[in-house]
């Protein structure tokens, strides 16, 4: 799934090809994806992008709207969704069917995108909307880990207001917005913390080490992102993790230096987690998935 870092990314490739640009064609291929009606996505046709923004994992097409005046193309990824750029647009219509697109947007210079989505569950969400926060899963978004707002004093207070295993606290998007399971994982690992450290164990010194690595992990994923075509972004991510989907390989270690441990796992249902035990939970393996008693 992109997180903060591919959205930030993908957020300023669309801004940099289609602001100022009119909106052409909009052809919704999978009714399932579209989750509002009104105003109609056709709404947004003779339209001109003025920004493409994020709002955590979300991204927003801004266009202004002769008729309806300022709307808001929002969408969500999700595990399997992409954005699919063309400089020169396929000229036959995105169709329902067996295709992966899920909607195709053109503009007048003739390029446009498509947002697909592989496989059979789907989950990829598409709304039209006058303004962003009228889509719940937005209006509800926890603090933007990169804005100035987010301090070592304000993860404070997030880490005290409930006691949860950390790892949970990184990914709830209505606490802390854009971190999913890949950069959890390695920001814990940056923190030389357990996925599964109670949040209320965490002294002022180990939230600042804390917070240190949720903004370093980030900021480094956004740089390397920053400038990349679409197509390019999933591989870039891979080869950026540290420990995340790198099982049973060698360790390098929280601040770059081998450190001779081998990456291990922990398995959910629909999910999984990737660790050190060397640089995170004293050597111990953690056995015992969620419930496990390998805290500290």
């Amino acid at each position: 799934m992109p997180e903060l870092p591919e959205v930030e990314a993908l957020a300023q490739y669309l801004r940099e090809r289609t602001v100022g640009r009119t909106v052409t064609r909009v052809e919704v291929a999978a009714i399932s994806a579209l989750k509002t009606f009104r105003p109609p996505p056709t709404a947004l046709r003779d339209g001109t992008v003025v920004d493409v923004t994020r709002h955590g994992k979300w991204l927003d097409t801004v266009v202004d709207s002769p008729a309806d005046g300022q709307l808001h193309l929002v969408w969500h990824l999700s595990r399997a969704g992409w954005v699919r750029w063309y400089d020169a647009l396929p000229e036959r219509p995105a169709r329902p069917g067996k295709s992966p697109i899920a909607l195709r947007v053109g503009f007048d210079d003739g390029s446009g995108f498509d947002l697909t989505e592989a496989g059979t569950r789907k989950r990829l969400a598409v709304h039209v909307v006058a303004d962003p926060s009228d889509v719940p899963q937005i209006a509800t978004l926890g603090i933007e880990p990169l804005s100035d707002a987010f301090t070592p004093e304000r993860l404070g207070e997030l880490l005290a207001a409930r006691n949860q295993q950390v790892k949970g606290l990184l990914r709830d998007q209505g606490t802390i917005a854009g971190i999913g399971n890949a950069y959890s994982d390695e920001i814990l690992l940056v923190a030389r913390t357990s996925p599964f450290a109670p949040t209320r164990s965490y002294d002022e010194a180990r939230t600042r080490t804390l917070h240190g690595a949720i903004r370093s992990v980030l900021t480094e994923a956004v740089t390397t992102a920053t400038g990349r075509p679409a197509a390019e972004l999933k591989d870039a991510k891979r080869r950026g993790m540290r420990v995340h989907g790198r099982t049973g390989q060698a360790c390098p270690g929280w601040d770059g230096t081998p450190c001779g441990d081998t990456v291990r796992e922990v398995s959910f249902a629909d999910s999984s987690l990737q660790y050190c035990p060397t640089c995170q939970t004293g050597g111990k393996p953690l056995a015992d998935r969620r419930m496990s008693r390998l805290l500290r």
